[in-house]
């Protein structure tokens, strides 16, 4: 099974690189438009030179089976729709594009072509979160911090909200009947945002600080006199009555405890089976993404 790897930035070398690399079966071919990093990235983990490439025609000469992108977020589009054109069935990085209407032309070209993309949200993947998916959810909290970062408002929303925006899609027990959105906004920069979401019986608030003073990611989902918290995607603290506390084990890999190789995985053997995978539902949090884009701006002005 051919597969490229379009762009090996920080996410690449960090995350899908180590399970990539290690996958049997898989052929892997990279490409950078930087020749130092592609040889030094090549020579880590022992790719002939043959199947290194600076430039997109190369990879694309290939014959690929698969593709996953990893290239800087700007380039997301125009690179899916390459790939998706020459009919290679596509992972992407979240988000697909910065502007919503860039990623509705990749999705709907993937579907009018039939070519799978899939969309890089992990947390859908990671065993802490979708273990929760079992727990009442009348409550939802999520939270995802971090340090002296206040960030143009569409990039930090696109970028990194995103996933906090997913994880609460993917948690929801029924359909949002209303929205809300507060957000701060200085000298042009995002510095928190918090997202309400509410319907029958349940309410789901996500929100993120850039001036936090420590990075961090907690989850809390609580119903019927019971609740599990999930810290940093590692340790589960379920309370119902004396706490109780599982730990990450020592040996686990941090990419199966963010639930990049479930996704990988999943993403290579749907390909390999012939099922066709659709970002439809990956769109609706972009969509969701846009709304909170806009009320941040409108509430800045």
């Amino acid at each position: 099974m051919k597969v490229g790897c379009i762009g090996l930035g920080d996410i690449a070398q960090k995350a899908y690189l180590p399970v990539l690399t290690t996958l049997p079966g898989v052929e892997l071919h990279l490409q950078t438009r930087t020749p130092a990093t592609l040889t030094r990235t090549a020579e880590a983990h022992r790719i002939p030179a043959a199947q290194c490439h600076t430039d997109l025609d190369s990879l694309l000469g290939q014959d690929l089976d698969a593709a996953f992108v990893h290239a800087p977020t700007g380039v997301h589009a125009e690179i899916a729709t390459r790939l998706l054109e020459a009919g290679v069935p596509t992972y992407v990085d979240k988000p697909i594009a910065y502007e919503l209407a860039d990623s509705e032309r990749v999705v709907n070209l993937a579907e009018e072509r039939g070519v799978s993309l899939a969309v890089g949200f992990n947390r859908r993947f990671a065993p802490a979160y979708a273990q929760c998916l079992e727990h009442p959810r009348e409550l939802i909290l999520l939270q995802k911090n971090r340090v002296g970062l206040p960030e143009d408002p569409r990039t930090f929303v696109l970028d990194d909200f995103i996933h906090v925006v997913d994880t609460l899609r993917l948690l929801l027990p029924g359909p949002v009947e209303h929205t809300d959105v507060r957000a701060r906004i200085r000298d042009g920069l995002l510095h928190h945002v918090v997202l309400q979401l509410s319907g029958d019986g349940f309410t789901a608030i996500g929100m993120m600080n850039r001036l936090n003073g420590s990075t961090e990611e907690i989850l809390e989902v609580s119903g019927q006199d019971t609740k599990r918290a999930v810290h940093d995607l590692a340790t589960v603290i379920d309370h119902k009555g004396q706490p109780s506390v599982r730990r990450r084990g020592d040996w686990v890999p941090v990419a199966r405890q963010r639930g990049i190789e479930q996704c990988v995985l999943a993403f290579l053997d749907a390909v390999r089976a012939g099922k066709p995978l659709s970002a439809r539902d990956a769109l609706r949090t972009h969509e969701l993404c846009e709304r909170v884009v806009r009320a941040a701006l409108e509430q800045a002005a």
